[in-house]
């Protein structure tokens, strides 16, 4: 116990090391933590060897909780009057056009079906973590953009884990006889999850508003947000999905939906520091050149689909081609949820599936430090406003140039 209790005080000093960086440089915290964590884990002097694997699964796991509580809790009634019908065709646009453009380039490349399914199901995946933490960061979260961003994001693995479920059922359908087991799993961590999520959220809500602001509220926020976690364990369903359901839940029905919002928000930032630096520290330099030409080719893809996914889309329902172009940028990082899609396919899968964890673990790599900044890029270029018209210059001049009366 006394080396994990010093190996978790140098992760806390070097997160803050990082945070303190990151104020002085235009990196991202995030690609900060994480490059934080690459420094310390395997590929580089491999501190904590024997705790990474302890510290991680848990941390990780509360982390996600926590995070998915929050993004519910901005999923308001009067968000989805003002922005819902974006969000709705944003998210699910863009998760199909990125599933159609990995698969039909990876199989005009001549790769088999099985791996352009596979692929292409986890290109939709996106990393909420990741996405969230660069809106915290640059106070974008309350803006028009960071709101819209906040609601895809929700959906967004929802639809992934929905079209990873369906792709894999026509993969084993090809080589296996179990495929219906298989979508019934999966169709089950999405039910089972939006079940879990209002079946905790409902009490939450009744208890919230009617318990002493303080202590007494946050002890209860995280009796119920552990609570979620753990349930969502022992029935196998998405406990991020779970955590989001719980969050828009009590922010939809309680009256002062807001107190357990910000005790949660008070404690996050420990967690997810952790989180990031033990997700760096997980990740394996090697795979990249394991994955190849057929890596690099899901990787530009990929990059292809969100941002081709989040145009086109953005243009046929009516949002300006701006705002979709840095919708589909915006989500670029990718982590857990795609790596445990390509887990389940490694074990429903023949080598094919080792394959496919292969350029799965790679691709992770180059979207967790690259996928930050184009957050941040996209943040920065919506949330700036567009420069005047040449038209709109020249009056501008020209009043200037008006004597005054």
């Amino acid at each position: 116990m006394a080396n994990i209790y010093i190996s978790l005080a140098g992760l806390f000093l070097l997160g803050l090391a990082a945070h303190y960086i990151g104020l002085r440089t235009r990196l991202p915290r995030v690609t900060l933590l994480i490059l934080t964590g690459v420094a310390i884990g395997p590929s580089g002097m491999d501190w904590f060897a024997g705790y990474r694997e302890q510290l991680f699964p848990a941390v990780s796991d509360i982390a996600l909780v926590m995070l998915g509580f929050l993004i519910g809790g901005s999923l308001t009634r009067d968000l989805f009057q003002q922005q819902g019908r974006q969000i709705f065709w944003l998210s699910l646009g863009i998760a199909l056009v990125t599933f159609l453009v990995v698969c039909g380039g990876l199989l005009a490349m001549g790769q088999g079906l099985v791996i352009a399914l596979s692929l292409g199901a986890i290109a939709t995946a996106t990393d909420p973590a990741a996405t969230t933490d660069v809106l915290l960061e640059e106070h974008a979260d309350r803006s028009a953009f960071g709101k819209l961003l906040l609601g895809i994001v929700a959906l967004d693995d929802a639809w992934g884990l929905l079209i990873f479920s369906l792709a894999l059922v026509v993969v084993i359908g090809s080589t296996a006889s179990n495929g219906d087991s298989v979508l019934l799993s999966g169709l089950w961590e999405i039910a089972g999850a939006v079940l879990l999520g209002v079946m905790i959220g409902l009490p939450m809500a009744f208890l919230t508003g009617r318990i002493r602001r303080g202590e007494p509220l946050l002890i209860e926020a995280l009796g119920l947000v552990f609570l979620c976690a753990g349930l969502a364990m022992r029935w196998e369903v998405s406990h991020l999905l779970a955590a989001i359901v719980m969050g828009a839940t009590v922010a939809n029905l309680a009256q002062h939906h807001k107190r357990p919002f910000h005790a949660i928000e008070g404690i996050q930032w420990p967690f997810l520091l952790l989180f990031f630096i033990l997700a760096g520290a997980s990740l394996q330099l090697d795979s990249l050149l394991a994955g190849g030409l057929l890596g690099a080719a899901y990787i530009v893809l990929r990059i292809i689909g969100k941002i081709s996914g989040g145009l086109g889309i953005g243009l046929l329902i009516g949002t300006t081609a701006r705002t979709g172009l840095h919708s589909g940028s915006a989500l670029l990082p990718q982590a857990g949820v795609a790596i445990a899609m390509a887990l389940n396919a490694s074990q429903n899968l023949d080598e094919r599936g080792q394959m496919i964890l292969t350029i799965a673990l790679a691709s992770t790599v180059v979207f967790e430090l690259l996928g930050p900044l184009a957050t941040r890029w996209a943040l920065r270029r919506e949330c700036r406003p567009p420069p005047a018209r040449p038209d709109e210059q020249r009056g501008h001049h020209q009043d200037q140039r008006e004597p005054t009366a």
